[in-house]
């Protein structure tokens, strides 16, 4: 994103150069007295975000047509936005003037920083990763890493602890276990390794060798424990490999007064804005609803909110009024039948969960934040989940990490993955990731991803 800033301001800069000369240019102001820097800044920042908002900057991997259809789109949509905004801030002739060369150097620009990143990704070594353990959970990290595009590594082999079984991962064929004689520093300098990942559950009693690995470490090698590593390459927090001393004595899980200032500030001013921008499309789904099925527009739920306290929830209705008549709460599953015509879309694209910023306006809910759940689902989770309440411990939001990193979930197992996405979210909450979901949203809204 940074590079693509930089590129889309410079491509003004050129652009500017070309149309009116290094004589037409009175420092860094163009023609009639507008400054090239602002108009350059404003170009690079819409780039950017129509960028971020098409999906090119997640971690996901896209196909090389999918690549190109978004970057297109993005510049085509950033280009005449740019070309409006700089006829309100500066004047027309300006927008006139520059706009066709600045798309022109942008996109000169934008195929050439992809291909070099790509020429310099495949002729760059990858970090060299040695696994301790040969279990089922190292197994499963070998596999991750062999699949992972934005987390690259090359794993050098396998080492079994004194507890493992190297049968088992030899059978699994991910990756070579090495000799355990020879001894972890041993193997770390021979195999030229940069990152140590000890995939071993339990390591007390001697499974792991914490001499080895304290000598890998002085020695500048990076050492993670499962815990460590699922939170930096997959940016969740597996609850498999969590204890509660690494919650107490670890990083991170900051609430202060500062932040919950910020936090309020920034829910306020974006529900507000987004309220009125959204408000004509709110009034159509409202008359789409009222004729489409019989019953009220709005579907009030009770939900779990900050601290566990009940608060009542506000959407657009999107089932028939009969959808639980009998009274016993349900998973609203993918292709649901109770799902009307018109609530299909509005879920589809999200337009269903517009009231809510009524909610957010009022405090009992954030922009970002766990998705609430209801009370009978939380009690039934509570047991089934470690660490369920911790989401409880910030206000649920309208949309939030797992939602725009996580597929679509209709059950326990999936409200377990979604759980590590949102313990993700608690534990490195910020301004800056609350502005980063935000903008996934608009992508995982524009392409159906996530839910």
């Amino acid at each position: 994103m940074v590079l693509d800033v930089v590129i889309a301001f410079f491509a003004v800069m050129l652009a500017a150069l070309s149309v009116y000369g290094a004589s037409g240019l009175t420092g860094l102001y163009l023609p009639e007295g507008p400054s090239l820097l602002l108009v350059a800044s404003e170009f690079a920042l819409v780039m950017a975000l129509m960028h971020a908002f098409v999906g090119l900057y997640r971690p996901h991997r896209l196909a090389a047509g999918a690549v190109v259809r978004r970057t297109v789109f993005a510049v085509a949509c950033g280009g005449a936005v740019s070309y409006g905004l700089w006829a309100v801030t500066t004047y027309s002739k300006v927008a006139d003037e520059l706009i066709f060369g600045s798309l022109l150097y942008l996109l000169a620009g934008i195929l050439l920083l992809r291909g070099v990143a790509r020429i310099v990704r495949a002729l760059a070594e990858a970090p060299r990763v040695l696994i301790v353990g040969t279990g089922p959970e190292a197994v499963s990290v070998a596999q991750d890493l062999a699949a992972a595009h934005h987390f690259r590594r090359e794993v050098v082999g396998m080492y079994p602890g004194s507890h493992c079984d190297a049968a088992g991962a030899s059978m699994a064929g991910v990756a070579p276990v090495l000799d355990a004689p020879l001894g972890l520093a041993d193997l770390v300098d021979r195999h030229r390794v940069n990152e140590v990942i000890v995939a071993v559950r339990e390591q007390r009693g001697g499974g792991v060798p914490m001499n080895e690995l304290l000598a890998c470490r002085i020695r500048g090698v990076r050492v993670l424990d499962l815990a460590a590593y699922y939170e930096r390459a997959r940016s969740e927090v597996r609850i498999d490999s969590l204890k509660a001393s690494w919650l107490v004595y670890g990083d991170g899980f900051v609430q202060g007064p500062l932040r919950q200032a910020a936090k309020r500030s920034f829910d306020i001013v974006s529900s507000v804005l987004l309220l009125l921008l959204a408000s004509p499309v709110m009034l159509l789904a409202m008359l789409a609803i009222r004729l489409d099925s019989p019953g009220p527009v709005l579907y009030r739920q009770e939900r779990v909110g900050l601290g566990g306290r009940s608060f009542m929830c506000i959407k657009f209705r999107s089932m028939r009024t009969d959808a639980e008549k009998d009274g016993v709460a349900r998973w609203a599953t993918k292709n649901d039948s109770r799902v009307t015509r018109v609530g299909a879309f509005i879920r589809k694209t999200r337009i269903d969960e517009l009231p809510q910023l009524i909610s957010v306006l009022k405090g009992e809910m954030s922009m970002v934040g766990p998705r609430p759940e209801r009370p009978s689902f939380v009690a039934q989770l509570r047991e089934q989940i470690p660490f369920y309440d911790l989401r409880h411990s910030v206000k649920p939001g309208v949309t939030g990490w797992a939602q725009v990193r996580y597929s679509y979930g209709a059950s326990v197992e999936d409200a377990r993955r979604k759980h590590q996405y949102d313990l993700y979210y608690v534990k490195h909450n910020s301004l800056f990731l609350d502005m980063l979901v935000l903008l996934e949203t608009v992508s995982v809204v524009l392409f159906r991803e996530g839910q």
